[in-house]
């Protein structure tokens, strides 16, 4: 076996090796949380309708992002800046380049939030429409919305709403080292927002995005489903005339409004192509 096939397995082990105790950690918080301060009280995510998909996507988003995002930073390295060998390859995106690897490491991590979810903001309400939603109906179709829900994207939703993202601001210059902080944030918060959490964070609701927040995006096109696109700062979707917050009610219903898409993970992989 060549020594390609051997890296791409060692990663996934060592992907999976962190995905399980990040995993074991979020479901503890997240069952004491919601006992506490559910949004929608009934049975525990445990027991939630599709939780098998679910799991499926938790384990396999994780393992296909961080292959492609290499495979892509080594490819974009190649075209654009023409750095073919191993070394150079490693040198280059090291602590990154250019004037932006030159910036603190935490201003570098502002940096790439800020950017990140100001171009995912636009990227979301672009799978909000035409052709592109039927990749994007995916994420909508957990009826039981919980935080292990939040992994359940479509490959090609992953791939032009957050990898090419991520690959764009690392190739611009960012030091890659700035992931050891984003990434476990970007995990934790994600899982957040999609927790069956009743919590608004009051005034800080301007500020960060909250489980309230994206639920109400969450909820039918009549109810909310075409507002709250932002996944970090609701500042996008106050900015553009997209924020929804109504005072003195949750949301309740979530799913797409047709239930058109297949619980089981391989007929929702397929799902967009039939469509």
């Amino acid at each position: 076996m060549s020594s390609l096939p051997m890296e791409v397995i060692e990663m996934m082990g060592q992907t999976m090796m962190k995905v399980v105790p990040v995993t074991i950690g979020l479901g503890l918080v997240f069952t004491a949380l919601s006992h506490f301060w559910a949004c929608n009280p009934g049975k525990p995510w445990w027991r939630k309708s599709e939780l098998v998909t679910d799991i499926c996507y938790w384990f396999f988003v994780p393992v296909f992002a961080r292959v492609l995002r290499i495979g892509l930073l080594v490819l974009g390295a190649g075209v654009v800046f023409n750095i073919h060998d191993a070394d150079a390859l490693v040198a280059f995106y090291d602590n990154g380049h250019g004037p932006l690897s030159e910036l603190p490491l935490w201003v570098q991590a502002l940096l790439f939030l800020v950017a990140s979810d100001f171009m995912l903001y636009w990227l979301h309400r672009m799978f909000h429409s035409g052709g592109f939603w039927k990749y994007h109906a995916i994420h909508h179709s957990s009826e039981d919305l919980e935080w292990i829900s939040a992994a359940r994207f479509h490959p090609v939703n992953l791939f032009i709403g957050t990898i090419m993202v991520d690959v764009i601001l690392l190739m611009a210059g960012i030091s890659p080292n700035i992931m050891l902080w984003v990434g476990p944030f970007t995990t934790f918060h994600s899982a957040f927002v999609h927790a069956n959490l009743n919590w608004t964070l009051g005034p800080f609701k301007y500020v960060l995005a909250t489980p309230v927040f994206h639920r109400w995006h969450h909820t039918s096109q009549e109810e909310g489903g075409n507002t709250n696109f932002a996944g970090t700062f609701p500042l996008w979707d106050i900015w553009f005339g997209t924020f929804r917050m109504p005072e003195h009610k949750l949301p309740d219903n979530y799913g797409v409004d047709d239930g058109s898409v297949p619980a089981e993970i391989g007929g929702q992989l397929a799902y967009p192509f039939r469509q």
